[in-house]
């Protein structure tokens, strides 16, 4: 048995992980990377890289519905080997994944230790793995062990019929037919990429609107525009019943029968069998400790979380940050706090449901102006095939500051950039309008809606509107 004393142990050779080493690696503190495999990010995976490939693939083969009206004949003969289709997602998945995988061997070097984790007491570890058991000592520790996708017990009756989000990337052939149970952005984003590739696919939700949205208004314009897609079933439970024929799966009155469920109910922080309470931590009914955000730290204590690990956001560049956070921290005898990015959510759906900055149920309706812009209303949307979306910003009542914006729209990835990046600086939008807004460019749909916002506020000049004098 080995025992090994360092700065710094990271349990986890993710995104999270892998940005804390280089914070502990820049001040040259000695470091255990602990992780048990398979290496390559959750993202690169089984997340955001491999859902991705599985839209743009079904969006090619979807563009065919505009072939008649541009003069494009021939679009009825076209076929599509779906099984090829996914044999490619996978090859370019394997190599998203293989590079992730390659960057941590490298990162950790030496130091890389292949192996489960769990805490024996305060900053020791016993790490079990190929090469039999060994102890780490640290002075500071980070958890960046990611997360495991959230399966109910009540779903264990289906046995092979049910699937996880991790394990769809794995299928070899897809079913005929899918009943995605979870509706929020990985649901919703492989629902309609499955269901365009040619699955009969239906989506069951609990929540009132999918993909998280809260905004009325954006809402409704979502489900509109993917109801002749998707078929969804907002506002109630699903319930499941195997048959020999595959699952029966009822909600409000309805019922459909398909060959496969597919479980995307979210994912929660893999820390199974670490033993946190060894380490020294109170924890709460989720197995975590208190984490501040801002520094990472947990509990006061020399253990810090990033990533998904530490509960907050399944994003990656929130991983990132976390991880960049923890390892800054853990490397140094004090915490820090550090100020977080401005919110930013993205479902590549396409068109695209985005959130930027405060949501629109963080707000108080008395002390906002919404400025409102249809995407029918924009030329360039109207070329693009792009009617339909809607996009709504959020502005301090009294000042025209803005606060947040939900977005609806083809491209919408780049608005929600746009407006995070000026909700970040504390852009007005009297200001914003000051910019150049090309045409025909869907950034006009912005510029609508900023129109919309300064209307409502009281004139500082009788100037033009998006003119300022020299």
């Amino acid at each position: 048995m080995n025992d090994k004393h360092v700065d710094v142990a990271i349990i986890g050779a993710g995104t999270a992980g892998l940005y804390a080493l280089r914070e502990v690696r820049r001040v040259r503190k000695s470091f255990a990377l602990i992780d048990h495999g398979p290496l390559g990010t959750t993202c690169a995976r089984v997340g955001c890289m491999p859902s991705k490939i599985a839209l743009h693939s079904a969006e090619l083969w979807r563009s065919q519905r505009f072939f008649a009206e541009s003069g494009i004949s021939g679009g009825e003969h076209l076929r599509i080997d779906v099984d090829r289709t996914w044999a490619n997602l996978r090859l370019q998945r394997d190599r998203f994944a293989g590079g992730a995988a390659k960057k941590a061997v490298s990162a950790g070097g030496e130091h890389l230790i292949s192996g489960r984790a769990r805490f024996l007491e305060p900053g020791v570890l016993e790490v079990n793995g190929e090469n039999g058991r060994q102890i780490v000592r640290a002075d500071a520790c980070i958890i960046a062990s990611g997360s495991l996708p959230v399966m109910p017990k009540w779903l264990s009756a289906l046995g092979d019929r049910v699937i996880n989000t991790d394990r769809l990337f794995e299928l070899e052939h897809l079913p005929s037919s899918l009943a995605v149970l979870g509706l929020g952005a990985i649901g919703l984003e492989m629902g309609l990429a499955l269901s365009r590739l040619g699955l009969k696919v239906i989506g069951a939700e609990m929540a009132a609107a999918p993909a998280g949205i809260v905004d009325p208004e954006i809402a409704e314009r979502v489900v509109a525009q993917f109801a002749p897609e998707l078929e969804m079933w907002l506002g109630a439970a699903a319930e499941v019943e195997l048959r020999p024929e595959g699952v029966a799966v009822r909600s409000q009155g309805r019922e459909v029968v398909v060959e496969k469920v597919l479980a995307a109910l979210g994912r929660r922080p893999n820390i199974d069998g670490l033993d946190l309470a060894a380490a020294g931590l109170s924890l709460n009914e989720r197995g975590l400790p208190a984490i501040d955000r801002h520094s990472m730290q947990a509990d006061g204590s020399r253990l810090f979380f990033a990533g998904d690990a530490s509960g907050f956001s399944g994003l990656m560049h929130e991983a990132a940050d976390e991880g960049a956070i923890a390892g800054y921290n853990a490397a140094r005898a004090e915490a820090i706090r550090f100020r977080r990015r401005t919110p930013l959510a993205i479902a590549f759906t396409h068109p695209d449901i985005a959130t930027a900055g405060a949501r629109f149920d963080q707000l108080d309706p008395q002390q906002i102006i919404i400025g409102t812009a249809a995407t029918e209303e924009t030329g360039r949307y109207r070329v693009l095939h792009g009617e339909g979306g809607l996009l709504r910003v959020y502005a301090e009542k009294a000042s025209g500051r803005l606060l947040g914006a939900s977005i609806f729209a083809v491209d919408g990835e780049h608005l929600a950039h746009h407006l995070a990046w000026a909700i970040d600086r504390g852009e007005t939008a009297e200001r914003l309008l000051q910019m150049p807004f090309y045409h025909p460019v869907t950034e006009e749909v912005l510029q609508s809606a900023l129109q919309s916002i300064v209307r409502s506020l009281p004139a500082a000049n009788d100037l033009p509107v998006g003119l300022s004098a020299l």
